[in-house]
């Protein structure tokens, strides 16, 4: 029969420090591989992003996130004016702008 200790994964010796550690240490592994190869990089694509809208002047040619060419034209807060052909200018918010093109 299955005593409550067992069906819990207590050790029958009862010495169930070590044994609990050891149980960890596996999700501790899985939890710095993930840092590693998720987290980490979008922290630093993120910080690189936040530092290209910074250094955004008027003039620069960019590429926003939806494929559209275009020059700056004016910026804003949080609003770029492009002109994507002559005489045509939008507003897209800054936070869409994907590349400088240089």
């Amino acid at each position: 029969m299955f005593t409550l200790a067992s069906v819990f994964g207590a050790s029958p010796g009862g010495a169930t420090g070590s044994s609990s550690f050891m149980s960890f240490i596996p999700l501790i592994f899985m939890f710095a591989i993930f840092y590693l190869l998720l987290i980490r990089p979008q922290q630093k694509k993120a910080k690189e992003h936040k530092a290209l809208l910074e250094t955004l002047k008027k003039g620069d040619q960019v590429v926003t996130a939806g494929g559209i060419h275009g020059k700056v034209t004016a910026l804003d807060d949080g609003v770029v004016v492009m002109e994507i052909a002559t005489g045509v200018n939008i507003r897209i918010n800054k936070g869409y702008i994907a590349t400088v093109v240089k």
